[in-house]
Formats: structure tokens, C-alpha cells, sequence
């Protein structure tokens, strides 16, 4: 047995043809002990064969060709009901490499993984935020060009997309992208629609101007540079930003779409026009009470840019415990404003029907050409009224809703994945946060598992309101056992126990679907902070200075233990997939840590008992066992250096001791099997 990671490398170099025979003949669901670092190794035309033995030569040729769509397995649902079920896994593209470089990690991932959610896949904006989008571009970072070298008909990244989008359909998968309702401050999408985002003047510590029509004198400043620029540019100012189309204006601003240097060189001038003018998108604030801004005096509040702007953060006039304004992006600008926007007071008795229409028509079309069935909405918590959810929810509640609505049309299986904490009402927004998700018609919502310490009573009780929110409400929280953001520093505490046990209750629990994010699997416990390329959540921006900054790609960690621990898991679910789809008995969550359920599948000969311990600590857990019940055998357990798992059995209960992590699965065989 391999003693670390390099030794497991070398073996499966050695003897990794078998495991990929076997998926290639259809004998397993995915290549069995392929580590995702060793999958990213992978040439394309290792992936290429692999894939074409194992779909069939017609179908993999059908795939692979950028004018077909490959419709996925649940295109005929009738709702999006089904991601409640589904387990998913969230990839941060950059740190893979490329669009195509996912489907090397999807080797590796089983049937019962069958949701990929990919993060931002536009142009970055400021310091390579992939949440700052620059444009409605993919990001040309992406483009795979060993890929190209193999398919020379892959040229763009478009065309490269959708066959990943369709190698994936192939494969069974599902795949979900990140809707956002704001972009990159100085994006592409600001400046060519001036008036779908709010605007103001500042003059150096003090904001001079926030009218409710100062997008005017943004767009008229925009064509002032566009004059001074292109003076042989003739445009007809009063009709530009109204009547030109979004393309032809973006052209006319920053040049065509394939000469990404020229529309960035562009868009750095226009913004140092705007600058001298002290013309500003109103940046995104993220929690009550929303509006009201101020400029930070504070010396560490002032940044110079690259250009020689003195930057300035802004703060709430009015602070709740949650407020923070992010000074980088620009909300989209859904609803009028009260009294010429003098207190900042949001009208939503007037919503901007052109807005909602521009944004939902960009996500809409987005989905029609490459065929996702899932979007995670950001800032899906975001919930503005200060009476909190109305009685009557209409069609302009939510833009993230509107999203879902308008694909729907055309998609009725398109599901929403909330990317929201249910934190304390009122904090992270007005109202009841559970209650917005709700009107918001969200089927999923990530939830905040994965920013509590498993075993902890918070954990615990989180887990228990999660387990019962599922119960009586139509919104489903995840199993979340980390996503890219706590793939972080300041979370490395939360993961130096209980890792396998996460994914073991996340998978089988019933209730909760789980959800991970790349970079788990091999994950090293981190008890001091580890160099930044060993963090996923360093790679959502490309800062080259500062305390966030990164050089060179993403390292993957040499967790052994915990790989094998999750391979098992993996391995014990393809042999028992009858019990991922089984309906859980109540899920016992005791104050000490210990977790118990039981399972009955359909065919109801056996009953299963599932254990898991998150405490810190060895425990014992007593179970109420049901009546009629005959022998117990244990199918699982880990780690698997237990010779002897302990347990003992009365009439009525059974006491079963698990260490630290230590997750079981006991068949109970009825009396007279």
C-alpha cells in the first residue's frame, strides 16, 4: 500500500490502464482511484480515446461537433425539482485551465456526482476578479489549445464550451453557471448601458451628485471621449445608448469582440476620462441597509491604481452588522428612486422593465446556446425592502427569479441554487432570509455547514434546522461540505477533522443534497497557513501584489488518507446506489456529535443504519433499533483501520462506539430473511 501521495502517483502510472478499461467497457461509473491531479495530466488525445470508448465512436463524434447541442438527461422534467436530489461539485475554472480540462476531472467524478457547477466563465474584471464581469465574453483564459492543436475546428472558446457542455450531457451530467446581478464597475456592460446602473460624482472625500438621472450625463461624458477619441466617429447622440444596438455600441466604443487588447486598452481610457469628469458607478453594497454611501476618510481607504487614480472605498451612512459596500462592482439598476434619489431611497413601485428584460434576455440566451440546466444565483440573499417579504409576489421581486422564470419558458427543468447562508433575519437581509428564497422560488440554497466546525453545537443545530427546513418548505438546503470561498486560510480550522464524514452524510442522509467544491479531494489539513497556490479561493482573483497575491497555477494537496477515505466512500456508494435514492427515517442529530439514520429501500428486505460521528472526540451512540429485526452486519466503515468496530445489542437499542470522523452502514436483515 503506498505510503504518500508520490507513491500513489507512481502505482496508478504503473497500474491505472485496468481502472480505465473497466470505464471504458461500462463496468464502473468512473475511472476508480484516478486522482484528479493525475486526470488533469491527462493529453487531449488521452481524453479524446478515453471518451470515445467510452460514449461510442457516433455519439462522441456527435459531441464533439460545436454546431450540435447535446441535450441533457433531464431537458424533459417538467420543473426543477430534481437538484434537490443532486449531488454537485462547483470548479473553479482557472485552476483547472481550461473549459476542456473538466472533462478530465469528470473522470473521476461517479454517477452520484451529477451536478458541475462552474464559476463566472466571463472576461474578468479589476485584479482578474472572475466575479467582476468585464464584458459578456468568455473568458479567453479558458481556451484549451492542446485542443486546438487535436481539433482545429475547437478554435474559440465558444466553440470549446459547448462541446464540454455536451461531452458532459453525454456522460450524464448536469451543469449549472453563476448568474450575477451587478458586473465590474467599469465593465463593458456599464459603459455601453449607462442607464441600467446608478451613477455619482465625487469630488475627492465628498459625493457632489447622486440624481436619479445623472446616467445622463455618464453617457453624454461617454461620447464626449468617444469624440475626442475617434473624431471621425459620427454617432447620433440622443439615440446611441436607446436605439444602437448593445453590439454595434460595443464596437463603436471598444472594438470588435476578438481583439481583447484593443477593447481593454479602450475601456482604460474612457474610465480616466470618467475619472477627470469624478463620474462613478454606485458601487454594490450587501446588506441593510443597503443604500446611503459615504466616502471613507481613512488614509487606508485610498488606493492608487495603475492608471495614477486615488481611489476611494466607500461605507454605509447608515451601518448594520452586516453592511459592507464591495467597491469593485455595480449593481444592476432594477427600480426608480425616491424624491431625485436624495436619501438614496429605492421606488419599487417602479421597476425598470427595459433592466429586467436586458438582464434576463442575456442569461436566457446564454442557456439556449450552450444548454445549462442549473444556475447558483449570487447575492441570492439580497432582499431590499425594508418591510420585508411583500404579501403579492409579482414578476419584478427578485431579478435572480426573474432569471429562472424567463429560462424556464423555454427550459421548464431549469433549477436555481441560492447561494445563501439563512443567516438571522434581518441582518443579511430585510426580512426573513428563508421567506425571500422561498418567494424567490429557489430549490436549492447553499446554507452555512461548511463555516461551522463539524461537532460543534452550531453545527449541529444548523444541521437539524436544515434537516427540518427540507421537511416543511419547498426551498432545500445543501449538505455544503466547502465551496471555493472557504477553501481559504481563514477556514482551515473547520477541516482538521470530520472530512469523510461530511461527504458520508452528504451523500446518504436523504434529506440535503450535498454539495463540494473541487480540490476537496485531496485537500491537506492545514494547521498553519499553507503558500497561497494551495488555496482555490486565491485563484478568484490573479492579484500579482498584496497579501492575497498569487504566482504560478494551483497546487493540489497529498491528502492520502483523505483521498482513499473518500475513494471508499465513493466505491461503497456504486455498489449500493439503491440506498442514494432511498428515503431517510428521521436523521437523529444528538448534542454530542453523533449523527444517526436509518434507510429502506424500495424493495424493503433489509433496513440500513447509518452512523456518523463529528465530534472531535471517540462517542458512543445509542439507537432506538426498529422491531422485527434479525442479524446486523456491518457493510461499511471508515477509516478502515478498525479491525473491530464496537457495538453492542439489547432488545430495543444498540450502543455503537465510533472515533473521531468514523462514519458505518449496517444492514439490519428482518427476523425471518
Amino acid at each position: 500500500m503506498a505510503s504518500s501521495f508520490a507513491d500513489y502517483l507512481n502505482n496508478w502510472h504503473l497500474h491505472g490502464a485496468e481502472a480505465i478499461e473497466d470505464y471504458t467497457d461500462r463496468k464502473t461509473s468512473y475511472v476508480v482511484g484516478l486522482p484528479p491531479q493525475r486526470a488533469l495530466e491527462l493529453s487531449a488525445a488521452e481524453l479524446a480515446r478515453i471518451l470515445n470508448d467510452r460514449l461510442g465512436e457516433e455519439s462522441f463524434r456527435q459531441a464533439i461537433d460545436p454546431e450540435v447541442r447535446v441535450a441533457g438527461h433531464l431537458d424533459d422534467r417538467p420543473n426543477g425539482d430534481w437538484l434537490k436530489s443532486c449531488h454537485t461539485v462547483g470548479i473553479n475554472v482557472r485552476t483547472v485551465g481550461s473549459f476542456w480540462n473538466m472533462l478530465k476531472y469528470a473522470l473521476t467524478l461517479p454517477d452520484h456526482i451529477r451536478g458541475i457547477h462552474l464559476l463566472p466563465i466571463w472576461e474578468p474584471g479589476v485584479a482578474g476578479s472572475l466575479y467582476g464581469m468585464a464584458s459578456w465574453n468568455l473568458n479567453p483564459e479558458f481556451l484549451d489549445h492542446d485542443t486546438l492543436r487535436m481539433f482545429p475546428g475547437l478554435r474559440s472558446v465558444e466553440s470549446q464550451l459547448q462541446v464540454t457542455l455536451n461531452l458532459l450531457h453525454a456522460l450524464g451530467k448536469v451543469v449549472g453557471v453563476d448568474v450575477m446581478p451587478y458586473a465590474d464597475r467599469y465593465s463593458e456592460i456599464v459603459l455601453a448601458n449607462p442607464a441600467f446602473f446608478e451613477w455619482l460624482i465625487r469630488d475627492d472625500l465628498t459625493i457632489t451628485d447622486h440624481r436619479i438621472h445623472l446616467h445622463e450625463t455618464a453617457g453624454a461624458a461617454i461620447l464626449d471621449w468617444l469624440e475626442t477619441t475617434d473624431p471621425g466617429t459620427r454617432v447620433h447622440r440622443p439615440t446611441f445608448f436607446r436605439e444602437t444596438s448593445e453590439a454595434e455600441r460595443l464596437n463603436v466604443l471598444f472594438g470588435p469582440p476578438a481583439d481583447y487588447d484593443t477593447r481593454r486598452e479602450r475601456r482604460a481610457d474612457l474610465v480616466d476620462f470618467l475619472y477627470h469628469r469624478g463620474l462613478e458607478p454606485v458601487p454594490v453594497t450587501t446588506a441593510p441597509p443597503y443604500h446611503g454611501l459615504e466616502v471613507d476618510p481613512s488614509p487606508e481607504a485610498q488606493t492608487v491604481d495603475e492608471a495614477g487614480h486615488r481611489r476611494r472605498e466607500n461605507l454605509s451612512t447608515r451601518p448594520g452588522a452586516m453592511s459592507r459596500v464591495l467597491g469593485s462592482l455595480a449593481r444592476f439598476k432594477f427600480y426608480g428612486r425616491k424624491d431625485d434619489n436624495r436619501d438614496w431611497a429605492i421606488d419599487f413601485d417602479r421597476p425598470r422593465a427595459e433592466v429586467w428584460d436586458y438582464f434576463t434576455d442575456k442569461y436566457a440566451e446564454l442557456q439556449a446556446r450552450y444548454g445549462f440546466d442549473f444556475m447558483r444565483g449570487k447575492m441570492s440573499q439580497v432582499q431590499m425592502r425594508p418591510q420585508g417579504v411583500p404579501g403579492v409576489i409579482d414578476t419584478f421581486y427578485d431579478p435572480l427569479r426573474a432569471v429562472k422564470h424567463r429560462i424556464a419558458r423555454d427550459a421548464p427543468h431549469f433549477a436555481y441554487f441560492a447561494d445563501g447562508s439563512l443567516g438571522e433575519s434581518g441582518t443579511g437581509s430585510y426580512g426573513d432570509g428563508l421567506e425571500h428564497l422561498t418567494a424567490s422560488e429557489a430549490e436549492v440554497t447553499s446554507g452555512n455547514l461548511q463555516r461551522l466546525a463539524p461537532g460543534t453545537s452550531e453545527f449541529l443545530d444548523a444541521l437539524t434546522s436544515y434537516l427540518e427546513i427540507a421537511e416543511v418548505t419547498p426551498v432545500t438546503p445543501a449538505s455544503t461540505v466547502i465551496t471555493g470561498k472557504e477553501d481559504d486560510p481563514r477556514f482551515d480550522h473547520l477541516y482538521h477533522h470530520g472530512e469523510v464524514a461530511r461527504l458520508f452524510t452528504g451523500l446518504f442522509n436523504g434529506r440535503l443534497p450535498l454539495y463540494f467544491s473541487l480540490g476537496y479531494e485531496q485537500r491537506d489539513r492545514h494547521f498553519s497557513p499553507a503558500p497561497d497556490a494551495f488555496y482555490t479561493n486565491r485563484y478568484v482573483t490573479l492579484e500579482r501584489v498584496g497579501p492575497k497575491s498569487v504566482s504560478g497555477s494551483w497546487r493540489w494537496g497529498d491528502n492520502l488518507e483523505l483521498f482513499r477515505g473518500l475513494q471508499s466512500v465513493h466505491r461503497f456508494a456504486e455498489e449500493h446506489a439503491v440506498l442514494l435514492g432511498a428515503d431517510a427515517g428521521a436523521v437523529s442529530v444528538g448534542d454530542d456529535g453523533g449523527v444517526s439514520w436509518f434507510k429502506t429501500p424500495p424493495s424493503g428486505d433489509s433496513t440500513y443504519l447509518f452512523l456518523v460521528n463529528f465530534a472531535s472526540e471517540a462517542r458512543t451512540l445509542q439507537v432506538v433499533m426498529p422491531t422485527g429485526e434479525g442479524a446486523i452486519e456491518l457493510l461499511f466503515h471508515w477509516p478502515d483501520n478498525i479491525l473491530q468496530p464496537q457495538h453492542e445489542l439489547n432488545q430495543e437499542t444498540a450502543s455503537f462506539t465510533l472515533s473521531s470522523g468514523e462514519v458505518r452502514c449496517y444492514r439490519l436483515r428482518r427476523a425471518h430473511s
